[in-house]
């Protein structure tokens, strides 16, 4: 049995000709070697474009976030508090992919040492799980919001977010810390070519000469407490706020109020909708070329941290306005 953690689901599907890798026998690797995108090597440069422009909106867009939640006073409530957790929690995301993969790409840098691949494996998975479990606190958000208005302010207060915050991050903190400690115990006997521009759990764990399963099951033990649990949570809120939503006497009142959450719902379906979409490639997607695999397992990780910040600048007013107000200022 092996765990498909939605968009890091790929690194096993390599049957990888090793006639260019390295096969000494070798119990721990000093270093682990990545291979970009295997089998588009001369293509590197040309797909590194759209990588980093990804990257840099990425950076842009969240710390313009970040900005102007600090500099707007108005903006000091629980849903900008949540903004900014998960734009910090893209930013790391980025960061701890992003730069390795282009060196990969621009330099031919594709050694990382061992400790090193633990920790960006680490980052990865912790953040995941953080992006979900932040995304269940703007759920949790919007269902006082639009189910019980008057008490907003007196319910969600701050030392209750900042409690929520809190817990969102230790949770995800905790439940990826044993996948490095996991990796760490196998031997490594086959070889130290990762098929991928990063870490990821599996693509590791693949390289390992022993019975991995433990890792296979607790990855779906992770899955089921992350995704699936989360998922649950934002279903039963939505379900809440429609039946609120329905009850309202006029159209314009009902759309209105369904308006206050495009932005969420949009921030949630570029989140899960790819990461399914990588999962269901890799179950039914056998006859798939290895290259797609990896470059839908990229992008699933990279197009959250892009699409959040444009989706919150574009679908909410107080940002929007913000932002005109900035630019507005400084041409003047």
């Amino acid at each position: 049995m092996q765990e498909t953690p939605l968009c890091l689901s790929v690194g096993h599907l390599l049957p990888y000709s090793m006639s260019d890798s390295n096969t000494t026998d070798f119990t721990n690797p000093s270093t682990f070697i990545l291979l970009g995108i295997p089998g588009l090597e001369t293509a590197h440069v040309w797909i590194s474009i759209p990588f980093c422009t990804m990257y840099i909106i990425a950076i842009l867009g969240n710390f313009t976030i970040l900005f102007i939640v600090k500099m707007e006073p108005s903006l000091h409530g629980p849903m900008y508090y949540f903004l900014c957790m998960l734009a910090i929690t893209d930013l790391v995301m980025s960061m701890s992919i992003v730069p390795k993969m282009l060196s990969i790409f621009w330099f031919n840098s594709r050694d990382i040492d061992f400790s090193a691949c633990l920790t960006q494996m680490y980052f990865i998975h912790c953040f995941l799980a953080m992006e979900s479990g932040i995304f269940v606190a703007m759920a949790l958000d919007r269902y006082v919001a639009i189910c019980h208005p008057l008490r907003h302010s007196t319910i969600l207060t701050n030392p209750l977010v900042a409690k929520i915050g809190l817990a969102v991050v230790v949770r995800s903190g905790l439940l990826a810390l044993p996948l490095p400690f996991l990796v760490r115990q196998w031997p490594y006997c086959r070889t130290n070519i990762i098929p991928e521009p990063f870490c990821s759990h599996i693509a590791v764990v693949k390289l390992a000469c022993a019975d991995t399963r433990v890792n296979s099951y607790y990855g779906l033990f992770v899955i089921f407490c992350v995704m699936g649990l989360d998922v649950i949570f934002i279903a039963v809120s939505y379900i809440q706020i429609l039946r609120a939503i329905f009850s309202l006497p006029t159209k314009d009142a009902r759309l209105k109020t369904f308006g206050t959450c495009g932005s969420h719902l949009c921030a949630i379906l570029g989140f899960y909708i790819p990461g399914l979409f990588s999962s269901l490639m890799y179950r039914f997607g056998q006859n798939v070329a290895i290259h797609f695999h990896v470059l839908i397992a990229n992008i699933c990780l990279l197009l959250p941290p892009m699409l959040n910040p444009i989706i919150y600048e574009v679908r909410t007013r107080q940002i929007r306005d913000r932002l005109l107000r900035l630019y507005t200022h400084k041409g003047t």
